[in-house]
């Protein structure tokens, strides 16, 4: 089962939610997603337990938990919507212009 950690401290590191979860059973896999441009913890990550009844007593366990000094929220996690993610979805158009902005004339303000 794929398990969603939510309000983690940003010093919180894969291995400690590993420890964490170990208490409760098989862990598969644990990692705390991590900022591309910045390097730092989002303040949440995912947990992969095999077991569904050990996965689900560590929700029940872990959820709402005090953990690094902030109130972990556990639960099942939520496959991605269709069409979720990805490059910048709704923004489109050309802006009102023809063709790409490589090939536009002129100087002028280009506030675009």
């Amino acid at each position: 089962m794929d398990i969603y950690v939510g309000n983690l401290s940003y010093s919180t590191a894969d291995e400690d939610l590993k420890v964490l979860f170990e208490q409760h059973g098989t862990v598969a896999s644990a990692r705390v997603v991590m900022d591309r441009e910045t390097g730092r913890s989002r303040g949440f990550g995912f947990v992969v337990m095999p077991e569904r009844n050990e996965a689900q007593a560590a929700i029940n366990a872990v959820n709402g938990m005090d953990f690094q000094g902030r109130p972990l929220r556990v639960n099942e996690s939520q496959p991605r919507a269709a069409g979720g993610g990805g490059g910048g979805g709704g923004r489109g158009g050309d802006r009102g212009g023809g063709g790409d902005r490589g090939e536009r004339r002129g100087g002028g303000d280009r506030s675009w």
